[in-house]
C-alpha cells in the first residue's frame, strides 16, 4: 500500500509502521509547505493510497469523500504518545478504504508541568 505521511506526522512512524508499505513523507517528497487543497491534489496525482495527518479540521475545510485514498486523522501527533498505538494506526492503514476518513485514537499529549523554583 502507498502511504503519505503530512508533515506534522513524526517521522519515526516511517520506520514503526510495517515494511510491506511504500510509506513517504511530504518533506520526502519535496511539498513541505504546501496548503491542504494543493497536497490533497499531489496525493491523488501520485497514487497514495492512504494519507495520514494530525490536522483534526482538515475535513471541516477539504472535501474528502470522493477522493480515492483514505485520510487517517491521529489524535495526537507527539512520538512518545503515538508509538505506544502503532498497532492501531497499522490496523487503521489496513483497513482504510477510499474516500473515508477514520480518526485513529492514540491518546493525547499532556505537557509536564514544570517545577517551580
Amino acid at each position: 500500500m502507498k502511504i503519505l505521511l503530512d508533515e506534522d506526522v513524526p517521522h519515526p512512524l516511517v520506520r514503526a509502521l510495517p515494511q510491506r508499505h511504500d510509506i513517504r513523507t511530504v518533506a520526502a517528497m519535496g511539498w513541505a509547505g504546501v496548503k491542504n487543497g494543493e497536497l490533497l491534489k499531489r496525493t491523488e496525482a501520485e497514487r497514495f493510497e492512504v494519507f495520514v495527518t494530525g490536522d483534526k479540521n482538515l475535513a471541516k475545510q477539504q472535501e474528502l469523500s470522493n477522493r480515492p485514498f483514505a485520510v487517517l486523522v491521529l489524535s495526537a501527533i507527539n512520538w512518545a504518545v503515538i508509538r505506544k498505538h502503532v498497532e492501531a494506526i497499522s490496523a487503521a492503514i489496513d483497513g482504510a478504504r477510499p474516500g473515508t476518513l477514520v480518526i485513529v485514537d492514540c491518546g493525547v499529549f499532556v505537557p509536564r508541568r514544570r517545577a517551580r523554583l
